[in-house]
C-alpha cells in the first residue's frame, strides 16, 4: 500500500492495516519524541513547552501537560487550543485527528481514542483498523477517569463526570456521565453561585 494511501485512510474513516513496514518505522520515530518528553524532570517547563510544539500539530499558548503522557503518535494529529491542561496518565490514541478547545482540563487517567476495530473476527485476526475523529469544544472539563470513543465531539463548556464513557455526541453546556454516558442536566445560573456539594462561591 503506498504510503499516501494509508495516510488517507488513517484519516477518512476506511480500513487499513497499521502493521505496515513504513509506518511504523515513522510512528517509532515520534515515540521516541514521546519518551524524551516523559523523562524531563519537573523543573525543565520551558524544555517541556517546546517539545510539546515539535510533537503536536499545533498547541496554544499556556498548555501543560502533566507527565506520563502517553499517544501513539506523540501529539502528531492533535491539536490544543490556549490554556489546557492535563493531569497525569493522559491517554491519546492519536491515530486522526484529536483537536481540543481552549481552557479545557483533563482529570488524570482520561482516554481519548480515536482508533477501533471491526467486530468481524476475521478481520480483528487480520489487525485491521479504523480511525474516527474527536472533537472537544472550548471549556470543557473531563473528569478522571473518563473515556472518550472514536468519532465523538464534545460542545462547549460541557462537563463530563468522572468515569464516563463517551459513546455518542454531548451537546454544550451540560454534565453528562455515565457508561454510557448521558446528560445529567443544563450548566444553569445556579453554577455561578454554588459549586462542589451546595458551597456557595465567595470568591
Amino acid at each position: 500500500m503506498e504510503k499516501s494511501d494509508i495516510h488517507a485512510r488513517m484519516a477518512d474513516g476506511r480500513l487499513y492495516l497499521p502493521l505496515d513496514e513504513t509506518l511504523q518505522m515513522e510512528q517509532l520515530q515520534r515515540l521516541e519524541l514521546l519518551y524524551e518528553y516523559n523523562a524531563t524532570r519537573p523543573h525543565e517547563a520551558e524544555k517541556r513547552t517546546e517539545m510539546l510544539r515539535k510533537m503536536f500539530r499545533s498547541i496554544g499558548e499556556g498548555c501543560y501537560i502533566e507527565p506520563p503522557f502517553h499517544a501513539n503518535w506523540a501529539g502528531k494529529f492533535v491539536t490544543f487550543g490556549k490554556n489546557v491542561y492535563a493531569n497525569f496518565n493522559l491517554t491519546l490514541v492519536d491515530d486522526c485527528e484529536i483537536t481540543v478547545g481552549d481552557y479545557c482540563m483533563f482529570g488524570p487517567n482520561v482516554t481519548v481514542a480515536t482508533a477501533g476495530h471491526p467486530v468481524d473476527p476475521s478481520l480483528r485476526e487480520q489487525a485491521y483498523q479504523y480511525n474516527l475523529p474527536i472533537h472537544i469544544g472550548n471549556n470543557v472539563w473531563i473528569g478522571a477517569g473518563a473515556i472518550l470513543l472514536p468519532g465523538v465531539t464534545i460542545g462547549d463548556n460541557t462537563v463530563i463526570g468522572a468515569g464516563s464513557v463517551v459513546t455518542k455526541d454531548v451537546p454544550a453546556n451540560v454534565v453528562a456521565v455515565g457508561n454510557p454516558c448521558r446528560v445529567l442536566r443544563e450548566i444553569t445560573e445556579q453554577d455561578k453561585l454554588f459549586y462542589g456539594k451546595g458551597r456557595p462561591v465567595e470568591l
